[in-house]
């Protein structure tokens, strides 16, 4: 890449909650105090229900139906990074994708995230960076979470960035300046997932939740899975969500309301545990979907004497996007992306893929 100290990358990100596909435009500069960062804007797609379906069914179809997908997918990318590129009128360095996940099997040493790189390069006619997660597998990772670099070089302002997404994770420095990071629970999967069968497709600002009643006798047994007891490297995928969340809420005879309370309650109990490790009145910039739930983010308050700090909406909404745009950057730079500290590998690492494409 040429040298020069400010780029401009659109940064692709796709949820494990299959809420759409977010786009985001960024800055990024490096000066003499570090790497500076602006959000030029970021939007978020919609699934058409036809992919939305797809995605889902994806994990247990055969092979020639996964290779298609992968395919089409990346297409699909392709374009939305065009047109949203066109409709903004700039002209972006590289696009940075982080694709889909299928499969997170760091434990059988392989993990998917779909999105071909050639067809989004095809249909963009720009550089792309994708498949972030493989090098730090193959050097017996976890391959998550990569976000915690961007943490460290973008908000070292904060003690913590909490992400509250599909599923909760954390990351901050410990006291020798390493960082640390993990998953903390499923959030957004299964209050979304309970949500729906009330016919919602969330819960806005957690009203239902705030409606409901504690289970004690669930919130117990959900707070005492063998993971949390885990010390990191640590990191889930839904395969957790549906041998060990899923079953327990199905015990329980309560109304969809109980559940939503009691599930947001051991979010907070799980969030505030992970936050113990650093002594009372630091500073937490939470993000993700979960920072609208406005009644999750009071129980996070109620369980914890950190400051809870809630950024802009657009960073609250993009901040993946933005980091991944950041890694891409870093990946192109030729220069480390993925912490050994975080994710339990053998070393640092710069991963991803990288392909070029012209439009004519």
């Amino acid at each position: 890449m040429e040298k020069k100290n400010t780029f401009i990358v659109i940064g692709i990100m796709s949820g494990s909650s299959l809420d759409g596909v977010d786009l985001a435009c960024c800055r990024l500069e490096r000066k003499n105090t570090g790497w500076h960062f602006e959000i030029l804007t970021g939007e978020t797609v919609d699934y058409p229900s036809t992919w939305r379906k797809r995605l889902e069914q994806l994990p247990g179809s055969d092979a020639f139906a996964f290779a298609q997908t992968h395919v089409d997918y990346g297409h699909l990318l392709g374009q939305m990074a065009f047109d949203f590129i066109h409709r903004l009128q700039v002209k972006p360095d590289f696009i940075s994708s982080h694709g889909h996940t299928v499969f997170h099997r760091p434990d059988l040493g392989f993990t998917s995230q779909i999105g071909d790189g050639a067809a989004i390069a095809a249909e963009a006619g720009l550089p792309v960076i994708c498949d972030f997660r493989s090098m730090d597998i193959a050097l017996a990772g976890q391959g998550a979470p990569l976000v915690p670099i961007g943490d460290k070089l973008l908000f070292s302002d904060f003690d913590f960035c909490l992400n509250l997404g599909g599923f909760a994770n954390i990351s901050y420095d410990d006291t020798h300046g390493k960082r640390i990071a993990f998953d903390i629970c499923p959030a957004n999967t299964v209050l979304n997932r309970l949500a729906q069968k009330m016919g919602y497709s969330y819960d806005p600002d957690g009203r239902l939740a705030k409606e409901g009643t504690i289970i004690e006798p669930l919130l117990d047994e959900l707070n005492c899975l063998p993971y949390y007891n885990q010390p990191p490297p640590k990191s889930l995928w839904k395969d957790f969500t549906s041998k060990n969340i899923e079953p327990l809420l199905d015990r329980y005879p309560g109304s969809i309301p109980d559940l939503l309370r009691t599930y947001v309650e051991h979010i907070a109990i799980r969030v505030a545990a992970s936050m113990h490790v650093k002594p009372a009145g630091k500073k937490s910039l939470v993000t993700g979907g979960g920072a609208h739930h406005i009644f999750l983010i009071e129980r996070i308050k109620a369980h914890t004497s950190h400051s809870i700090m809630l950024p802009d909406r657009l960073i609250i909404d993009f901040k993946e996007a933005l980091i991944f745009a950041f890694l891409g950057l870093l990946r192109m730079l030729g220069e480390n992306n993925c912490l050994a500290s975080v994710t339990g590998a053998s070393r640092d690492s710069s991963g991803g893929a990288i392909y070029t494409g012209m439009r004519q």
